[in-house]
């Protein structure tokens, strides 16, 4: 059955007039569709959406920009007029209009004045049907004109005197704000004595002396241009009755007497207003302001009232110490007389105020869009009232109805247009003029003849939910020209819709004035008119109201104690509650003592304050509930000492709503012992799995006694509580009861599902087990499925124990394949598992790689190329290409390959070229290079052999220097350890190094190849050498060996004590300290020290030495320097090596042995080793540096460092 929408009207009961009154608002709305689909779709005469204001005030500093927005279908154009006349905004280059709208841009910042645009503006936005108009759109720029100039003249009075400082500041546009400050930028103080007037002027009822300053400055501040003019200061001086005395008793003779009296008080006068009348007009919607200013010692108080009336009291306000009266949003009944009274101690005055309110127009009925199809009837009516009345006019498409074409479907009456019998040419845009002398109101109304099938403007499936027993409002929002019929259905087989059930609006809303739970379905609403049909289906959900099953009780509590109130909710499941407490209707106070959690508030330390009415608001999407309870605080009773400690056990354990997979756990907390508990601990103990053993479950807040528990399927639960406080944790409670939830299927598969082979023909699939928690019911086991993965085998699957491994066997070599492994028990199996991809096992590789070749980039570096072994033939994962490569000698390749040592060199991944670091230079290598995989090595490729080419050789392995005579030295030498190559020659080269480290000409010498032992002749005698000796290949010469030796003194052979080591042989000993000769000797060297002490000192900076060679040129007869025989010293280099003792003797091992044997590692000393005190073992003499310079010798590492001037001291010791 159908229920059809009837003009008959039906009786409704008092209470449900409001929602009808709404419900008319939204019929009226149906006139201009607001859906935006259904106006893209529909034909629309322009409607203005946005304009700039009547009175549009510019800032001249920026572009004017004049507002005009309007919507309409097909898009409205738009056009200007200007002081009435037509504005051509294409012959003004600085106008321009911004596209798709009606808005002017005027770019006055480039160039131009703002005075030039000055004038009224009026937008036309027009369509095919009709035209809509603006406002006329008064343009002015504003305007802050400076002060006039003026002379101000110091103002002089006497004190209780009254005062007015004038401010009178420029007129603007629009007019400034006015304030007085000083100097400072300091606002002046104000009071009942002192105030600013509405004109802004000055107003001082009575002066005092304090009030003397001449910084009383008035500024005005026009906010339009964010600028503030400054008015010249005035300059006030207040003087006392002693002063003015004073002043007249200097200016009269001794014998005149006057005194100026005190200031007399006196009752009060206005300043402002004038006379005891005035009259005051105010527009209807404006502020009233009335202003008393009164003067009079004591300073007067002011009061109003209003004659045969009332002022209202939710729109009157005072302001400037109730000088003066303000009344808001002012209407005709606020016109009368009022009364402002000045009232001091010696007297009262008064002034009325006669005022009287007009009325610009306002609307009663503004006209409103009609909408309407062909052949209807209609009407716009646009009432408007103002005081005086103002009179009605209308236009159409802008244009005035007088001289408008003329359609006969229209009929004026007044301020109503009728309509009657329309067709489509009669769409229009209608406007309404309503003015009198305070202003004008201008609407737009168009009529929109349509010929549409009905649309439903509601949205497709809206659902709507609504709380049982409450009224429910199915929307049907509908539009249609004609106007469409309602019907609504319930059902896909529309049930019956009965009268006395339902209520249907003429906006198409179903009413269900009691929804109940069977009120839940599907609703279908369809419209109708001669166009068409359009229907639409809505859904009801009818959801169960929020109760409050335990409210929050009255509380008596101690100060400094703790009060908790409850609050339990029972509210629809399907709905989001939000639970608030309030304090005495307010919000919490945000204090940390105020806890919520939950259902309950608990508040700690509890003060005085805190009494007072705690109300919980329970709060849905759909409804609210709220409940109260009153706390009253009271004095403590007097306690003994507390005792503070951990909590006692909690005791009362309790286990309700047991359910499959979750309990309620509920306990009894124990004494918290003078210290409140924090949280609680929950722990579990599995009897089935795991007895004995007890498990964290989860923590709650202290303030909480239950605990909803998760729990796992197949698990014999007990549970015990801890209290924990800030001392800390409790002992356990007595454990609850026991409870064993129901066996489910396994909630998770294993982890860490792996498939490697371990032999060639084999898959191992291994996993993490589940443990016995996991396994959620008894007989655990596993589902293990495989397959190849590239080819078209079905899974293979085997179901095993509770194990850990499964072996595939006969399985291809190296092949990938699907692996899963599902957990089962007795009750089911675990969700489908992740498949994961494993190999089978590997074997060798079967294939060596190929193209194997070797390009030697030099001697001892080498790149190795080969091919790919191809990844079939490889039978496992690729770890990478190892080359073995080994030195060996032509020919014997093969059969010495057994004692061969091979090195080896790995490259990881699919690597086809290597670098062979660190060979031999002219060596003979052979290489191979294999595949490598998880299982090993694949076979070798054939060997391919190398020669490095020549290199340079290392240094000789030794150089002796033998046989020293006066003129010649014999060296021999061991050829080099590694010649790299085939030597060639020899290079020898020495020169003689002087007493001053000076370094003679160097003689190079070549040496054939073969020689292992060579002579020098010709040399000086007693003159040392230095020796730099290589060989050399086809490369290049290689690293140099050194050393030193001395030519002999005579022909025995003697060297110096600082060239051998060992025995020095002597030709005889003589007693040098009894014999003559050596006293008078003495003598003359004390004489030449003397002398070279001066010499010393002259060159000391410029390092000079000690001429030990011409020394030791003077003494050279052997028979008076005999030998000491115990040392196998010289007499006079002993007497040095012991002076070396005494100072700073040479480092041990610093020597040079007596065989001259320099070893290769000692080879690497170049002629900066004697150079002038760096690391210097010798003076080009042959002496010591250390034993003549006086300076300690440095270790090899050390740097660079001068030698020090020789000491003649030493020098002296030295022959003593």
């Amino acid at each position: 059955m159908q229920l059809k929408i009837m003009p008959k009207k039906k009786r409704l009961p008092a209470g449900r007039v409001a929602l009808i009154l709404f419900l008319c608002q939204m019929i009226s709305a149906l006139e201009v569709p607001l859906d935006p689909k259904l106006l893209e779709d529909l034909v629309q005469p322009p409607t203005i959406t946005q304009q700039s204001p009547k009175d549009y005030i510019i800032d001249p500093r920026e572009n004017i920009v004049i507002q005009c927005e309007a919507k309409g279908k097909p898009p409205p154009s738009f056009s200007w007029t200007r002081n009435g006349t037509h504005f051509d905004i294409d012959k003004d280059p600085l106008v321009t209009m911004k596209p798709g709208s009606g808005t002017l841009t005027i770019n006055i910042m480039s160039e131009g004045k703002a005075e030039t645009y000055e004038g009224v503006y009026q937008c036309t936005a027009r369509n095919e049907r009709g035209a809509a108009i603006s406002n006329n759109i008064v343009v002015r720029p504003s305007r802050s004109p400076l002060w006039t100039k003026e002379k101000l003249e110091p103002i002089t009075l006497r004190n209780g005197q009254s005062l007015v400082l004038p401010c009178r500041p420029p007129l603007g546009l629009p007019p400034p704000i006015i304030f007085w400050m000083d100097n400072s930028f300091q606002r002046l103080p104000q009071s009942e004595r002192v105030s600013q007037g509405l004109n802004g002027d000055l107003y001082f009822s009575n002066v005092l002396p304090e009030d003397t300053r001449e910084d009383y400055i008035c500024y005005a501040r026009f906010n339009h241009t964010q600028t503030i003019q400054q008015k010249q200061p005035i300059s006030v001086k207040v003087i006392s009755v002693d002063e003015l005395n004073d002043t007249i008793a200097a200016n009269l003779s001794d014998t005149e007497f006057y005194s100026a009296k005190p200031n007399r008080e006196r009752p009060p006068t206005f300043l402002t207003p004038e006379g005891n009348t005035s009259n005051k007009e105010e527009l209807r919607g404006n502020v009233l302001s009335l202003e008393c200013i009164a003067e009079g010692l004591p300073t007067p108080v002011i009061y109003w009232i209003k004659e045969d009336g009332t002022l209202p009291t939710n729109r009157t306000f005072y302001r400037n110490f109730k000088k003066t009266l303000q009344i808001i949003q002012v209407s005709e009944a606020d016109s009368g007389n009022y009364q402002c009274i000045a009232k001091n101690a010696l007297g009262a005055i008064h002034h009325t105020i006669s005022v009287t309110v007009k009325a610009a127009p306002y609307w009663i009925l503004a006209p409103q869009n009609l909408v309407l199809s062909p052949g209807e009837d209609g009407s716009l009516i646009c009432r408007a009232n103002g005081n005086p009345k103002p009179r009605i006019s209308w236009l159409s498409n802008g244009v005035p109805i007088e001289i408008a074409p003329d359609d006969p479907s229209r009929k004026i009456d007044g301020d109503t247009i009728i309509f009657s019998n329309v067709q489509e040419r009669s769409s229009a845009v209608y406007q309404c003029n309503a003015s009198n002398e305070y202003g004008y109101l201008l609407a737009n109304a168009f009529v929109n003849v349509l010929a549409e099938p009905p649309r439903i403007l509601t949205s497709a499936n809206t659902l709507y939910q609504v709380i049982a027993n409450r009224p429910a409002l199915l929307d049907c929002a509908f539009f249609g020209s004609p106007l469409p019929t309602i019907e609504w259905f319930k059902g896909a087989k529309g049930s019956a819709l009965r009268d006395d059930i339902y209520v249907l609006h003429e906006n198409g809303t179903l009413e269900i004035p009691v929804a109940q739970k069977d009120s839940t379905g599907t609703y279908t609403c369809v419209a109708r008119n001669k166009l068409g049909m359009a229907k639409n289906e809505v859904h009801l959900e009818i959801k169960d109201p929020t109760r409050i099953i335990k409210q929050p009780e009255y509380a008596v509590v101690q100060r400094g104690s703790t009060v908790s109130f409850e609050c339990k909710v029972k509210h629809d499941h399907t709905l989001t509650l939000t639970i608030t407490w309030l304090k005495d209707n307010g919000e919490l106070p945000s204090d940390g003592r105020f806890t919520v959690d939950k259902d309950h508030l608990e508040v700690a330390d509890v003060r005085d304050s805190d009494g007072g009415a705690y109300t919980c608001v329970a709060n849905t999407t759909l409804d609210m509930v709220s409940a109260s309870a009153v706390l009253s605080v009271v004095a403590p009773t007097p306690t003994p000492a507390p005792i503070y400690d951990v909590p006692n056990p909690p005791f009362d354990l309790e286990l309700t709503d047991q359910l499959d997979k979750s309990v309620q756990l509920s306990w009894t907390p124990g004494d918290d012992n003078n210290n409140p508990i924090i949280k609680f601990i929950i722990e579990y103990e599995d009897a089935m799995h795991e007895a004995g053993l007890w498990h964290h479950q989860t923590e709650v807040p202290g303030m909480q006694t239950t605990a909803q528990l998760k729990l796992s399927p197949y698990v014999n639960y007990s549970f015990r509580v801890m209290a924990v406080n800030s001392l800390g944790r409790s002992l356990p409670s007595e454990p609850s009861e026991q409870y064993l939830t129901k066996a489910a299927e396994p909630d998770t598969n294993p982890m860490a599902v792996e498939g490697l082979g371990s032999e060639p023909d084999n898959l191992v699939i291994t996993w993490k087990p589940l443990n016995g928690f996991e396994s959620n019911g008894p007989g655990l086991q596993y589902k293990v499925s495989w397959r190849q993965k590239d080819g078209d085998d079905e899974w293979a699957s085997v179901v095993v124990a509770n194990v850990s491994k499964y072996i595939v066997s006969g399985t291809p070599t190296f092949v990938p394949y699907l692996i899963k492994v599902q957990a089962l028990n007795d009750v089911g199996f675990a969700p489908e598992p992740a498949v994961v991809m494993g190999h089978s096992g590997e074997d060798l590789p079967m294939v060596a790689p190929g193209n194997v070749h070797v390009n030697v980039v030099n001697s001892t570096l080498a790149e190795v190329n080969w091919d790919p072994v191809p990844l079939k033939s490889i039978r496992g994962h690729l770890q990478g290409y190892r080359i073995y490569y080994w030195k060996a000698q032509e020919g014997s390749l093969k059969r010495n390959r057994r004692h061969i040592e091979k090195k080896i060199l790995t490259f990881q991944g699919n690597k086809t070229h290597g670098m062979l670091p660190g060979l031999e230079p002219f060596s003979h290598y052979a290489l191979n290079v294999r595949v490598v995989n998880g299982k090993g090595e694949g076979p070798a490729s054939p060997d391919r052999v190398f020669n490095t080419p020549e290199g340079v050789p290392s240094a000789p392995s030794s150089l002796k220097i033998i046989n020293p005579t006066l003129d010649s030295l014999t060296l021999e030498w061991d050829p080099p350890s590694r010649p790299n190559g085939i030597l060639t020659e020899y290079t020898l080269k020495y020169q003689p190094i002087n007493s001053t480290h000076e370094l003679g000409p160097l003689v190079d010498l070549k040496i054939p190849a073969n020689k292992t032992r060579w002579t020098l002749k010709n040399l000086n005698f007693s003159t040392r050498y230095k020796f730099y000796f290589y060989a050399q290949t086809a490369a290049g010469s290689g690293s140099q060996i050194t050393e030193e030796a001395v030519t002999t003194v005579d022909e025995a052979g003697i060297l110096p004590p600082d060239v051998g080591a060992g025995k020095a042989m002597a030709s005889r000993q003589v007693d040098i300290a009894t014999q003559g000769w050596f006293i008078g000797l003495m003598c003359a060297v004390a004489l030449l020290i003397l002398i070279l002490l001066i010499v010393c000192f002259i060159r000391r900076n410029k390092g000079g030495k000690y001429p030990v060679k011409e020394k030791e040129d003077a003494h050279a007869d052997p028979e008076i320097q005999p030998m000491k025989e115990d040392d196998g010293t010289f007499g006079e280099y002993r007497s040095l090596e012991s002076d070396a003792e005494d100072h700073k003797p040479l480092k041990k091992g610093s020597r040079t042995p007596s065989d001259r044997t320099v070893k290769k590692e000692d080879s690497d000393d170049s002629l900066v080793d004697y150079g002038e005190g760096v690391n210097g073992q010798f003076n080009e003499d042959g002496s010591f540096i250390g034993q003549y310079s006086g300076k300690k010798e440095k270790e090899p590492a050390e740097g660079n460092e001068s030698s020090e001037a020789p000491s003649p001291v030493n020098a002296m010791n030295s022959f003593v």
